[in-house]
């Protein structure tokens, strides 16, 4: 199995975790990992890492998300959603459009969200859904996010429906109970769908059910995962360098920082970083079978 990006489509009912594991075995075992879990009760884009592109995992956790979500107006959940117990009721105000779109509004730009007890978040080496399943509640510490767009797609009568498009770290459950809460009411999500992970917002997935049943993973190249970054093509003899863990080259041209690292055959090989005077040091490396005489 080649080194790769599947972005699949994970199925409501399965951990990001489970998923994962059912792709391991179709893949014999391949070392893979995903990005950015998916609540069970959340379907939607899992950018799943295969073979050496695992070691840019990090790279997808930092990118924006894109969700489509449901908020159920007039209860309030001890989770956030509907796989919690209810345990607040309150009325529904008559909402009109301009009144929402005003709501939404206040809730745009840079703000600060206190995760949900139903989270993965650790404290004390706990996960804090531990904690909460067992009745607990602890104090948790307020975490920087950004919503950069938010979209009303419908409004009662009609289900209430959105889309967010917010930094990483953001969680929609707790987003959801402050839009109830602008409303004059309370909520928790219903639905929950990811249709993007910066920067495949144009890309398809594939179901897990079309790859169980036979279907050929398509594998985006392990570079698609930083696209951002400039591009360096290093000659054999710099390449030879850097695996061995030495300065190398000359990036003229190019600001300081990181860049993609590419072999004369044009092949991805990590990622590096451009220093003063324009010498290159390795931050990520791929092994690379041996270049032949006409690479070099």
């Amino acid at each position: 199995m080649p080194d790769g990006i599947l972005l699949l489509d994970k199925p409501v009912g399965l951990s990001s975790n489970q998923a994962l594991q059912r792709i391991r075995r179709l893949l014999g075992g391949a070392k893979a990992g995903h990005t950015g879990s998916l609540d069970p009760l959340a379907s939607g884009m899992l950018p799943i890492c295969i073979g050496q592109a695992t070691k840019l995992a990090g790279e997808l956790l930092a990118g924006a998300k894109c969700y489509r979500f449901g908020i159920a107006l007039g209860e309030r959940t001890d989770s956030g959603d509907a796989e919690g117990q209810v345990i607040e009721r309150q009325p529904v105000p008559p909402l009109e459009h301009a009144a929402i779109a005003a709501a939404l509004a206040q809730l745009c730009g840079v703000q600060w969200q206190v995760p949900p007890m139903y989270s993965a978040v650790k404290q004390a080496g706990q996960p804090l859904y531990r904690l909460a399943r067992q009745g607990l509640e602890v104090e948790r510490a307020a975490r920087q996010v950004e919503i950069l767009e938010l979209e009303l797609l419908s409004a009662p009568p009609e289900p209430l429906l959105l889309r967010v498009r917010c930094s990483k770290g953001t969680y929609v459950r707790t987003l959801a109970e402050q839009i109830a809460g602008k409303l004059g009411t309370c909520g928790y999500v219903n639905f929950l769908r990811r249709e993007s992970v910066q920067p495949f917002e144009a890309e398809p997935m594939q179901g897990l059910d079309e790859l169980e049943r036979g279907g050929a993973p398509v594998l985006l190249p392990a570079d698609r995962a930083v696209p951002h970054l400039p591009a360096l093509h290093l000659a054999a003899l710099d390449v030879l360098a850097l695996q061995r863990g030495q300065l190398a080259g000359s990036a003229t041209g190019l600001a300081l920082g990181r860049v993609r690292l590419y072999d004369p055959a044009g092949r991805f090989f990590g990622l590096g970083e451009v220093l003063e005077g324009g010498q290159v040091r390795v931050r990520r490396l791929f092994n690379l079978p041996a270049a032949s005489p006409a690479e070099a």
